[in-house]
């Protein structure tokens, strides 16, 4: 399961994950980016409803497939060590 998930991220165009997270990581973009603001809610403690919990989700996923996608690359292209 885990290797058909990593064939599929690393089969993804950057366009299209870069696409994701300029757009929905980082919508609203006025007055702060949504993901930004349930970040700090994060670190101070009041994220507590079930709605800002699914925003930060929803916000941060893109950003995520994107730190997945760039290890992904940089094994596959031997460029982390595994010793």
């Amino acid at each position: 399961m885990l290797k058909a998930i990593s064939e599929l991220v690393v089969k993804l165009p950057w366009s299209m994950i870069i696409l994701f997270c300029l757009t929905l990581g980082l919508a609203p973009f006025f007055p702060i980016p949504h993901v930004w603001e349930k970040l700090k809610m994060f670190s101070s403690g009041p994220l507590v409803r079930p709605i800002d919990w699914f925003d930060l989700i929803i916000h941060a996923a893109p950003w995520i497939l994107l730190l997945i996608k760039i290890v992904l690359t940089m094994k596959e292209n031997g460029v982390t060590d595994n010793s």
